[in-house]
């Protein structure tokens, strides 16, 4: 059984950003908007929307920024350009650094306007790309949970069943089914518990953690901020026979709540989450953030750590020498795990194995390499359907670790020693 990517979280000034950006549709009197009604959109069109966004936004700040950026972007996936807004949102992370930092709430907004445009759920994902954290693919999910009459076990089962099979992309169907956790809290209302048993409508196990994961990430960032477009979208007149009476999504006085009030099947799927809890409510503090994790439940804290790494690939801004940095606050006996979630995150951002990679060889220290080889093997093991395809992308690692990254894509069966003792203390053996 493949492991699931790590779920992501973006982080301004230890603030958790995720979904933060303001949605408006329809007209805006944006210029390259009018000729996008014109043409087929495109590339070129993808440049120059860009340009006028920059020259038009760039030097404004806060709210006003984020929105100015957000409405253009929208309006073009309402109208079926969701391609040129996602291209536009990828050059303008190379003009303004916080669109760079803040692009899956950009992605987000454009796969929601996309997909309230109705329609196959499939096709609007063709349109959608893995840049950004996938977060298009997300938004699509839950504008399709939004206009849904009737949310039961067959809509749930047959929502991602054009990503299945032997020759699907695993990692597209990944996002269909977190997509789904997204959906469902937003649907209830952010009632943690019903959200979780919605998910427990799948039928299989891994789509079911992988649901576990935007359940637990939604849980968060609607805490932390409130106006994010699912909550506008549910406030807007979204049907809902019975809203759900709201659930505490944090607890000042339990830095390790929810994850200590939920049942043991989603335990491991709310620590891998549970350090954006932590960090909201310590104010980004990485140290003591690594210290709550050692107060978790023996088992689980190995996985607090694997969060903490998403959680700092955020902080340091995917910056390998500050990231290395931060993970070095917390326990050595953790480290590993927190390279093993920080370098998951790194693939995760453009869904590109070689990213993680390269990291793993500026890390020091022979288990921190293993977790972290293997991390990336996993991440490859999603990527990729057939053995011989994940295999070429693990030869690009140190010939020491290459095992570990053909044991965590599952090319081999076989553990590396190392690993075997490493993954033995976690699980408490």
């Amino acid at each position: 059984m493949f492991k699931k990517p790590l779920s992501v979280l973006l982080t301004l000034g230890g603030a958790i950003v995720l979904l933060g950006a303001a949605y408006a549709f329809g007209h805006n009197g944006f210029h390259s908007l009018d000729a996008l009604h014109r043409s087929n959109g495109g590339p070129a069109d993808s440049i120059q929307v860009a340009q006028e966004l920059f020259q038009k936004c760039g030097a404004v700040s806060g709210e006003a920024k984020t929105d100015c950026y957000a409405k253009p972007l929208d309006s073009l996936a309402s109208i079926g350009e969701v391609r040129t807004a996602m291209g536009a949102l990828a050059h303008l992370g190379d003009l303004d650094i916080s669109v760079r930092r803040d692009g899956h709430v950009f992605a987000h907004g454009i796969g929601i306007a996309g997909g309230k445009r109705g329609g196959n759920v499939a096709a609007t994902f063709a349109m959608c790309d893995p840049s950004n954290q996938s977060g298009c693919y997300h938004g699509v999910i839950q504008a399709y949970f939004a206009a849904a009459p009737s949310i039961g076990p067959k809509e749930v089962n047959d929502l991602c069943q054009p990503f299945r099979g032997p020759d699907a992309d695993r990692w597209i169907l990944f996002q269909c089914v977190h997509g789904m956790g997204h959906g469902f809290e937003m649907i209830y209302d952010h009632d943690l518990n019903k959200s979780l048993n919605g998910c427990d409508l799948l039928s299989d196990a891994w789509d079911k953690t992988s649901c576990y994961g935007g359940v637990f990430m939604e849980n968060i960032v609607n805490v932390s901020m409130p106006k994010h477009p699912a909550h506008d979208m549910m406030m807007h007149g979204m049907a809902m026979q019975h809203l759900a009476v709201p659930f505490k999504a944090v607890d000042p006085t339990d830095p390790l709540y929810p994850c200590s009030a939920v049942g043991l099947q989603y335990q491991e799927s709310c620590y891998e989450m549970q350090t954006s809890v932590i960090l909201y409510l310590n104010h980004g503090d990485i140290g003591r953030a690594a210290k709550t994790c050692d107060t978790a439940p023996n088992k689980m804290r190995f996985v607090c750590y694997q969060s903490l790494g998403r959680d700092i690939s955020a902080y340091a801004l995917q910056d390998p020498a500050r990231s290395k940095q931060m993970c070095s606050l917390g326990t050595p006996a953790y480290q590993p795990w927190c390279y093993y979630g920080l370098v998951k995150n790194f693939v995760d951002l453009n869904a590109r194995a070689s990213d993680g990679l390269s990291f793993c060889k500026a890390v020091d220290g022979d288990a921190n390499k293993m977790k972290c080889y293997e991390a990336v093997g996993e991440e490859i093991g999603t990527l990729r359907n057939d053995a011989e395809s994940r295999k070429n992308l693990c030869i690009g690692s140190e010939a020491a670790y290459l095992n570990a990254c053909l044991f965590g894509a599952r090319v081999i069966g076989s553990e590396p020693p190392p690993l075997i003792k490493l993954n033995a203390m976690a699980q408490g053996v």
